[in-house]
C-alpha cells in the first residue's frame, strides 16, 4: 500500500491541507484544517495506507509556504496493521 501524507500549512490568514502538492480547501483555523486532514486520513487507513499528518507549531502563523525539514512540526503517524481475530468466548 502507499503513503498518504498531508501537511497543515498557513494560507495568508487561513489554513490549508497540502496533499499531493495541492491545497484544495482553506479553513479558518488550524484545528479545522487538521480535522479535515484526519477525516481524509481515516479513509486512507481503511484502504490500508500508511498515513502521515504534519502540523506546524504556533511560530509558523506568519508563513505562507510549507516549512522545511527540521522546523519542529507536530507529526501524527499511523501505520495500518490488521487487527488480530477476536476469539469467540462463550457466554
Amino acid at each position: 500500500m502507499g503513503l498518504a501524507q498531508s501537511q497543515i500549512v498557513p494560507q495568508g490568514e487561513e489554513w490549508g491541507v497540502l496533499h499531493d502538492g495541492y491545497v484544495k480547501n482553506r479553513y479558518a483555523t488550524k484545528e479545522a484544517a487538521f480535522e479535515a486532514a484526519v477525516a481524509a486520513a481515516s479513509l486512507a487507513i481503511r484502504e490500508g495506507h500508511e498515513v502521515h499528518i504534519s502540523v506546524p507549531d504556533r511560530s509558523s502563523r506568519n508563513q505562507t509556504a510549507p516549512r522545511g525539514e527540521g522546523s519542529g512540526p507536530v507529526v501524527v503517524r499511523q501505520r495500518c496493521h490488521p487487527s488480530p481475530p477476536m476469539s469467540n468466548r462463550g457466554g
